[in-house]
C-alpha cells in the first residue's frame, strides 16, 4: 500500500525542473518546441513512407538521399524533446497529440510519382524551415540562447533538404 501511495505521488508531482527563464518564456518555448516536435515527426514519418515507397530509373539515389533526411529528421526529435523537458514542461504523449499539432499534411495516396515525392517534401521543408525561423524569433523575444543555437543547426539542415529536393527533382 506504501508503494502504491508513493507511485501516485511521484505521477502527481510538478517537473519542477530548475532553470533561467520565466514561467511565461518556458510555456511560450516549450508549446512552440512540442508542436515543431509534432511537425517533424510528422515529417520523418513522410520521408521515411516515401524512401520506402520510391522507385523509378532513379531509385537508388532517390532512396539512399531520402533516407539520409528521413535520419536528420530523427535526430531531431529526441534533442527537440530533451529541450521541452529541460524547460520543465511535458513532451508529446501519444501518436494523437502529434496529430492533432502538426502542420505537415500526410499523404495516403496509393501511388505518388516519384518526381511529386520530392516536390512534396521540399515544400515540406521548406515549410519547416520557416517554422524554425519563427520559433528562433520566439527565442529571440525570451533570451533563449540555447533553444536558438539548436534551431540555427536544425534550420541550416532544414536548408540543405530543401536544396538537395529542388535540384534532384529538376529534369
Amino acid at each position: 500500500m506504501k508503494d502504491l501511495d508513493l507511485a501516485r505521488q511521484h505521477r502527481q508531482a510538478p517537473l519542477a525542473t530548475p532553470g533561467t527563464l520565466g514561467a511565461d518564456a518556458r510555456h511560450d518555448l516549450s508549446a512552440a518546441l512540442n508542436q515543431l516536435l509534432a511537425d517533424v515527426w510528422a515529417l520523418y514519418l513522410k520521408t521515411k513512407n516515401f524512401h520506402w515507397h520510391m522507385w523509378g530509373p532513379s531509385f537508388p539515389s532517390y532512396h539512399a538521399l531520402l533516407d539520409d533526411q528521413a535520419g536528420q529528421l530523427f535526430a531531431m526529435t529526441d534533442a527537440l524533446a530533451e529541450r521541452v523537458r529541460k524547460l520543465g514542461c511535458s513532451t508529446l504523449r501519444s501518436i494523437g497529440h502529434i496529430a492533432r499539432l502538426q502542420r505537415v499534411a500526410d499523404n495516403d495516396a496509393e501511388l505518388v510519382q516519384p518526381g511529386g515525392m520530392l516536390a512534396e517534401l521540399c515544400e515540406d521543408n521548406r515549410r519547416l524551415a520557416d517554422w524554425l525561423r519563427a520559433v528562433h524569433a520566439l527565442c529571440d523575444t525570451h533570451g533563449d540562447i540555447a533553444t536558438a543555437s539548436l534551431v540555427e543547426t536544425w534550420l541550416e539542415e532544414a536548408e540543405q533538404r530543401v536544396w538537395f529536393l529542388f535540384e534532384s527533382g529538376r529534369h
